[in-house]
């Protein structure tokens, strides 16, 4: 049987392994990607750390990953659309297609969605299989790092124009990988002004180096006084990437009237939420998962290639050999995306 290398969460304990595994079967309706750069998302380190959710969620072995870009090394029978050797990139989230939301053009959160690197083996590997429904051609202006990591842009780019943005104030709660890539979208996407909140020195600078009119350690400083500043009334448009409640009900404090939030960080079960706020201020909330298919991804594919530049996210770039130590810079969160080369 024909093995490839691929990095596997072996065993129920802290840490992942390279190992020789199986290389996977094609079905009539796969295709076959020779890998050549992954990038590590922040649920793989979530699989690395083995912390609750993974030990709720992971069923060891797996091979983990599931950002990626490589090329069509072979197809089912039934393919079509797609030729070997084609660049290409893939949705993470495997629909059934068949439940009443697929059917409504709502595969982003269908009834029994699969995961690529959480559910089923994902694409830390010299190869992987994806369903050719999941499999994206990208147009070859944009480079293969920025296509590697389309994947969280596009959880970024779902979360930010959920709602009109041109010329509204943007707050953004947690100016982490995705919340640092929220900034760029709204600056990109005609924010009037966008203000982050971070308590990480690291990832307060990249913040600024996305493009946030403001970025503030909410530890030492206050909204009250950004608002002050920019002389506004309060922001039309939360974007909460942090998970913390405390800066969910910051963000609820320093919303306009009518504001919209859209919420991809999870918060603790417990949070507190000062509900007066949201009902009496007209606030709405709206949960983000993953990427609207396909229609996100058609948006951060047409910002790409317009001019939307995200190549300061890419702070690390290492041999796939060197996984270890991307996972350690990972875990002390000094960093924007980690690259992992399979070539």
């Amino acid at each position: 049987m024909a093995k490839m290398k691929a990095i596997v969460k072996a065993r129920p304990e802290r840490g992942l392994w390279m190992e020789d595994v199986p290389l996977p079967e094609v079905g009539h309706n796969d295709v076959l990607i020779k890998i050549k750069k992954t990038a590590v998302c922040g649920t793989d380190l979530h699989i690395y750390r083995w912390d609750e959710w993974a030990q709720k969620t992971i069923k060891p072995p797996l091979v983990i990953g599931h950002e990626y870009v490589g090329t069509v090394a072979a197809m089912g029978s039934e393919v079509t659309g797609l030729r070997i050797g084609d660049r290409v990139t893939g949705e993470g989230h495997i629909a059934c297609g068949i439940c009443r939301n697929c059917r409504r053009g709502r595969q982003h959160i269908c009834e029994k969605t699969i995961g690529i690197g959480v559910n089923t083996n994902g694409a830390f590997a010299e190869y992987v299989v994806v369903p050719s429904s999941n499999v994206l051609k990208i147009n070859k202006v944009i480079p293969d790092e920025i296509v590697s990591i389309m994947d969280p842009l596009g959880n970024a780019t779902h979360t930010t124009l959920s709602f009109p943005i041109i010329g509204e104030d943007v707050l953004v709660t947690g100016a982490g990988l995705i919340g640092s890539m929220c900034i760029a979208i709204a600056r990109f996407a005609g924010a009037r002004y966008v203000v982050a909140t971070e308590t990480n020195p690291y990832r307060i600078e990249l913040a600024k180096q996305m493009g946030a009119n403001k970025v503030i350690n909410p530890l030492k400083e206050s909204l009250d006084d950004v608002v002050k500043e920019f002389q506004i009334r309060g922001f039309d448009i939360g974007l909460e990437c942090s998970g913390s409640p405390e800066a969910f009900n910051d963000m609820v404090a320093h919303m306009y009237n009518s504001g919209k939030i859209s919420m991809l960080g999870i918060p603790p079960s417990h949070t507190y939420v000062d509900w007066d706020k949201i009902i009496f201020k007209g606030i709405t909330i709206k949960g983000i998962y993953g990427r609207e298919m396909f229609e996100t991804w058609y948006h951060m594919e047409q910002m790409l290639m317009s001019g939307l530049d995200i190549s300061p996210m890419i702070t690390h770039r290492l041999k796939a050999d060197e996984f270890e130590k991307a996972f350690e810079i990972m875990d002390e969160g000094n960093c924007g995306k980690v690259i992992l080369d399979w070539e």
